[in-house]
């Protein structure tokens, strides 16, 4: 039985194989090629992505702040916060956000606790800033200004288009 070597047996010929550098450097392009075919697919799905993203963060902001001006026009509605922090004329509704956070004083308490509806105003993830649209009770449903009574809702300035088509000012 012949010996075997790691060129095949011995004093046979073994087929050896050459790559040019030529090759190489071929399937150096064609591989190239598909990243940056592949590259170019992932973009925009990133793009949608972060978009998506930003829409569900502005979602949880609007919900969270109308939320915090339902609950103070219910305290405001059952006597739970004091007359002297509800305007004249707001209708039970917050002056500004601010109040929201800073806190009102709860009626009839002599500790001077505060009744706070926000942690914290939210930030626009659209805008990156905290400042949003406001709507007053008495203002006109498609009034572009806040009329500056109350705070009865709250929307993002930002003039953008949303991925379902609809605009982001109407949400």
């Amino acid at each position: 039985m012949p010996q075997l070597s790691r060129y095949g047996a011995i004093g046979q010929a073994s087929a050896t194989f050459s790559v040019s550098k030529g090759d190489t450097c071929i399937e150096m392009l064609v591989v190239a090629a598909i990243i940056v075919i592949l590259a170019s697919a992932v973009m925009p799905l990133a793009k949608v992505t972060a978009q998506r993203n930003r829409e569900a963060e502005l979602r949880r902001s609007l919900r969270e702040m109308r939320t915090a001006i339902d609950r103070f026009k219910d305290a405001a509605d059952l006597g739970i916060i004091g007359s002297l922090d509800l305007k004249a004329g707001s209708e039970n509704y917050p002056a500004d956000l601010r109040q929201l956070v800073d806190g009102v004083t709860a009626a009839n308490d002599a500790t001077g606790r505060k009744l706070k509806f926000l942690r914290r105003v939210p930030i626009d993830p659209m805008l990156h800033s905290a400042e949003w649209g406001l709507r007053s009770y008495q203002d006109k449903p498609d009034s572009t200004r806040w009329g500056g009574q109350n705070v009865f809702d709250v929307y993002t300035t930002f003039g953008g288009t949303a991925l379902d088509g609809t605009k982001y000012k109407d949400w």
